[in-house]
């Protein structure tokens, strides 16, 4: 069975169950600060997971576009992927436990579906402790589906809970499903640490409230959200022992074999998995408004782009390959996220741009290298660079530790590669600390001051709009309950002038006490009223539009008050470029 079949199953499935399509959301979350990248379908959902009456009813279903970058550094292996495509259905406040995992299992067993025998699936579910009871009845639902009880595993929180992404928000326990990818029948006994036991499937019960005081509070409205990761399950189907097995990569890989002129025969090597990995992800990040930068977002994307090239470089290419396998990647998936073709130009371009820089700073980055060697006297036998030394020729002066590494060998030095970890891990540590604050909170807190936040970033951009003109576009928004931050495209760095005519607006509307009212219908009928919104396509068909008086009309489904009144104070407090041709906002309101 092929991705796109896989797709199309998945969604006529759950149609057939009483479940809506909505569309992908964009892989830059619209409200949620507690993280950089959509990690999974739930992201775009908290308000609605929250209580809030989604525009398509209580049952979804969708292929969401995700990016995770914990794993980093296991790409390339079997699984590990950094772009993934999850398959979602979801309940609001609908059907809970029996329902989603009979559903589940339906979809995964019968012959009209996927087809996979049960013997070849086991199931874990969460054992219980201090915070949650023991999940008595997805464990009893799987037994009344004729799955043995060896092949039920208990587990602790590590393992089968899910959320909240940030401090607070929903989460709940969650049931999961593995299939068997060794060979012959798979053991009586399911042990989850077996690696041949791949997980395919997540269900997850979100029936608890984390609060900041870290005691979880029993939701009043219980949801379901699920996913399935199309990369493994394309590959469980087709029989592959790895996703990069699978059309959704082997296009990338020959193209690849055709730049390096090495027909690639056997097992792949983990640099040609990592590079079709990557240029995968940078592709859709682009598409979706991410350009590289040096902080959030677009630093990851550099990250991900320079690790491309410097994989490149160990395969031997020489030449600008990343544009060309990006077309690779447009082709292939622009029928499902038309975003891609309608920005292929853009992509390409930035991509360029992106490796052309980067062969700058590797320029820059060895006469640093040539240096500091030089000063390393020549009768000393034992000629090594130390961590700290390594790692500052690549944080500062942006030289991989690979090839420090490889340019060491060439002149007779060795790399202190542990002393190098030791300081990356202790820059990590810092980083980690700093985003520990920097995206505390969030917005599935729902409180009165994230609302008036987000109420004022819709003034915000129609006051953008009024002062630099109508290409201001939203770009993307991190909201705490302590500041907004609201990225929007504009060339030029603002005057002190725009700046206060800004605040101006804003306040004035904000005095003026203007009602926020909101109202449902469909998303033709939304553009032909002149809402604006850069997530239209979000829900579907039918979308919330929220205006503020006549001021502002937006397509939006975060948290508003009901009155611009009683606010505060509107005060932006720093005005930054954010990446090529995208200016970014910072601001509170004071009381």
């Amino acid at each position: 069975m092929t991705a796109d079949e896989l797709r199309s199953k998945y969604i006529e499935f759950f149609r057939g169950k009483g479940h809506r399509e909505i569309k992908s959301a964009s892989l830059i979350p619209e409200n949620d600060p507690t993280v950089l990248f959509t990690t999974a379908g739930m992201h775009p959902l908290v308000p609605f997971l929250m209580g809030e009456s989604h525009p398509l009813g209580r049952r979804l279903v969708n292929f969401q576009k995700c990016i995770r970058t914990g794993d980093i550094d296991e790409v390339g292996d079997p699984v590990h992927l950094t772009f993934f495509e999850m398959l979602g259905n979801w309940s609001l406040g609908d059907y809970f436990k029996k329902e989603a995992i009979e559903f589940s299992f339906e979809f995964l067993t019968s012959e009209k579906w996927l087809g996979i025998s049960p013997d070849s699936l086991a199931f874990t579910v969460f054992e219980g402790d201090q915070d949650a009871p023991f999940d008595a009845e997805s464990f009893s639902m799987w037994k009344s589906l004729g799955i043995k009880e060896q092949r039920i595993a208990k587990r602790p929180k590590r393992d089968n809970w899910w959320g909240p992404a940030g401090q607070t928000g929903p989460c709940g326990p969650d049931t999961e499903i593995f299939f068997w990818t060794g060979t012959g029948n798979p053991p009586e006994s399911f042990d989850p640490d077996n690696k041949h036991w791949v997980e395919i499937w997540n269900d997850v019960f979100m029936q608890y409230n984390k609060t900041v005081e870290g005691i979880y509070v029993p939701l009043e409205q219980k949801n379901v959200d699920t996913g399935m990761g199309l990369e493994r399950v394309c590959a469980v189907l087709q029989g592959k022992a790895s996703c990069y097995e699978t059309e959704l990569f082997m296009p990338l890989l020959r193209r690849l074999d055709s730049i390096r002129g090495v027909p690639t025969t056997g097992t792949r090597e983990n640099a040609e998995r990592i590079i079709a990995d990557h240029v995968r992800t940078a592709v859709f990040m682009v598409a979706d408004g991410v350009l590289p930068g040096n902080v959030d977002q677009p630093y990851v994307l550099r990250r991900i782009i320079r690790r491309t090239l410097l994989k490149g470089r160990q395969l031997g290419i020489s030449c600008s390959f990343i544009p060309d396998l990006a077309n690779v990647v447009v082709d292939s998936y622009s029928k499902c996220y038309p975003e891609l073709s309608d920005n292929r130009e853009l992509i390409a371009t930035e991509l360029r741009q992106e490796a052309e820089q980067f062969a700058r700073t590797v320029e820059k980055g060895i006469r640093e290298f040539e240096k500091l060697i030089s000063r390393v006297p020549e009768h000393i036998a034992n000629k090594v660079i130390s961590g700290k030394n390594a790692f500052t020729l690549h944080d500062t002066h942006g030289l991989p530790v690979e090839l420090t590494e490889e340019l060491a060998a060439e002149k007779g030095f060795k790399v202190d590669r542990e002393g190098y970890e030791k300081a990356f891990a202790k820059h990590q540590e810092l980083s980690r600390q700093g985003a520990e604050q920097k995206f505390k909170g969030g917005l599935a807190d729902n409180s009165l001051k994230t609302a008036a936040l987000h109420t004022a970033t819709h003034l915000l951009h129609q006051a953008l709009r009024q002062v630099l003109g109508d290409h201001v576009a939203q770009k993307g928004s991190n909201i705490t309950a302590e500041r907004l931050r609201f990225d929007f495209s504009h060339p030029d760095k603002m005057t002190p002038g725009q700046i206060s005519e800004v605040e101006h607006i804003v306040n004035r509307i904000i005095a003026s006490k203007l009602p926020v009212s909101f109202s449902e219908m469909s998303l033709d009928d939304a553009k032909d009223t002149g809402a604006i919104g850069l997530f239209a396509d979000r829900y579907g068909e039918r979308v919330k539009v929220y205006s503020i008086g006549d001021f502002s009309k937006e397509m939006c489904g975060g948290p508003h008050l009901e009155s611009t009144a009683d606010m505060g104070r509107f005060r932006i407090i720093k005005e930054e470029s954010s990446s090529q041709g995208v200016r970014r906002i910072k601001a509170v309101l004071e009381r």
